[in-house]
């Protein structure tokens, strides 16, 4: 991840430090300068690796003295457990094979919401893919549902994860199903791509 920090002041930042908060991830932050000037900008890379599965997001913690005053502030990175999703591309056969496997009860979960938005095919094929995952063609036997496969990396585990999004455009309602080998992992990933539609 990229953070810009920005100085729109005249007057320069001193004592300038970030850290950032979180349990489940390892950050490794390369050091920013402690003196920011008046109108300049300093950029800060942090590397992140995942531990183990998470739901809250890390808290970068910027501290710095303006005027003679310490300024502290918070900010949650838009850092999700999605965003360690590799695609897994996979046959129809496959597919459901696993499907099959992941059939313990807490290995599922399943949502039914109403569309916050407009239901359209291409919006939500984009939104699938920017979540992460593959979203695998002509495997389910009704075409207006999508069908997807990832695998979740952490540094302890990897948690192979499939989905099905069902649209329902007469009732502007969709069923989520996921099926995940963790059942932190199902439900998590449920909640965050809920939110999305």
């Amino acid at each position: 991840v990229y953070v810009f920090y920005g100085n729109k002041t005249s007057t320069q930042f001193l004592s300038f430090s970030s850290s950032v908060t979180t349990n489940d991830l390892n950050v490794h932050t390369k050091t920013v300068d402690q003196l920011i000037e008046g109108g300049a900008q300093v950029q800060q890379i942090l590397n992140i690796e995942c531990v183990s599965d998470f739901s809250d997001a890390p808290v970068l913690n910027i501290q710095f003295r303006y005027g003679g005053t310490l300024q502290s502030i918070a900010v949650k990175l838009p850092v999700m457990l999605n965003k360690f999703f590799q695609p897994t591309e996979m046959t129809s056969q496959d597919f459901f094979q696993r499907w099959k496997q992941l059939g313990a009860p807490q290995q599922e979960v399943q949502n039914i919401f109403k569309a916050k938005h407009q239901m359209d095919t291409d919006v939500t094929k984009a939104k699938l893919l920017g979540f992460g995952v593959a979203l695998l063609d002509r495997v389910d036997p009704n075409p207006a549902n999508f069908v997807g496969a990832g695998i979740i990396h952490t540094k302890s585990t990897q948690v192979g994860c499939l989905l099905r999004l069902e649209p329902n455009a007469q009732a502007q309602m969709y069923r989520l199903t996921l099926r995940t080998s963790k059942d932190s992992v199902s439900r998590r990933l449920s909640e965050l791509l809920s939110e999305q539609f």
